[in-house]
């Protein structure tokens, strides 16, 4: 079968495009027929060797990704070939078929394509549990989020509208915030323009919850403790990662829930442009360019 590997640490220019034999399941796992992988902006630092997860050479990219069951090991219940799933890893969807334990899949219904399933687990699996589980947002409170255009961005936008709330959508650009709107932002401040700090004073108070979600930018920002003395505000941090394998029964829940609302059109899980396996350098390359809106999709 075809796969795209990483020998080495580089740009996505020096990944390649291989025949790897194919996987055959395990106790406890499934082979899933991969008929859409989705790509992350910490796909780019993983194959530089910049992630805090540094796979064994080689491996390959992409950690989220929906297809068709095509065999089972031993032990697995409530599964069988020919199932419609969504599932993730910490990496290695960048291929035709991959093994992966049957408690990371979820089972999707047929009104629900591949693409937009492909793109559920990491950023909206991320932006539910830290809205609802880390920030414990209510009906009616104000929601300021920052790379609004981007795929965490974009899936916390559109939970926040579903959970009730005032949805502030940050961006560096009049395009992405028109974006933004179309996808239920209630107000923009575009801070290439504008200072963000002055914009979100004008539309907010005082008091909040800080989610520290990720590092898009490359570098860890310091925060003087004193704001949050000054401000009456909390910091939260957000590792999806560990607390999906921590309490993976809760992940679960909230991705069947993500499930459901996408089948029913409550999430667009907008789907920014779809790419063949051999491409893959490509869409790497789009998502370091921060020209992607929304997810960018393999098809193998």
């Amino acid at each position: 079968m075809k796969a795209i590997l990483c020998t080495h640490y580089g740009p996505p220019s020096e990944l390649e495009l291989a025949d790897v034999a194919d996987p055959e399941p395990r106790a406890g796992e499934a082979v899933v027929a991969i008929r859409a992988a989705a790509l992350n902006f910490f796909d780019n630092l993983l194959i530089a060797g910049k992630y805090q997860v540094k796979p064994p050479f080689p491996f390959s990219p992409a950690s989220e990704f929906a297809g068709v069951v095509h065999s089972l090991g031993s032990g697995v219940v409530g599964l069988a070939p020919g199932d419609r799933v969504m599932g993730w890893l910490g990496h290695g969807a960048a291929r035709e078929r991959v093994a992966v334990p049957a408690t990371q899949l979820v089972k999707i219904p047929d009104g629900l394509d591949f693409d937009r399933a492909a793109g559920l687990s990491v950023i909206y699996g991320t932006s539910y549990y830290a809205l609802k589980d880390r920030a414990q947002l209510k009906a009616g409170e104000t929601l300021a989020v920052l790379g609004a255009s981007g795929g965490v961005g974009l899936a916390a936008m559109e939970l926040g509208k579903l959970m009730g709330a005032r949805v502030i959508a940050c961006a560096s650009s009049d395009e992405k915030l028109a974006f933004a709107r179309r996808h239920g932002a209630d107000e923009t401040v575009n801070y290439a323009r504008d200072n963000l700090r002055d914009g979100l004073r004008a539309l907010t108070g005082r008091g909040g919850r800080f989610l520290v979600i990720g590092f898009a930018a490359g570098e860890i920002p310091k925060i003087p403790l004193n704001l949050t003395l000054l401000k009456s505000c909390d910091i939260r941090g957000v590792f999806w990662g560990a607390w999906t394998a921590r309490e993976p029964e809760a992940h679960r829940a909230n991705v069947r829930r993500l499930v459901d609302w996408a089948a029913e059109g409550k999430l667009s899980a907008h789907v920014h442009a779809v790419y063949p396996l051999a491409e893959t350098a490509a869409a790497l390359e789009a998502i370091a360019n921060r020209q992607v809106m929304g997810k960018v999709i393999l098809r193998p």
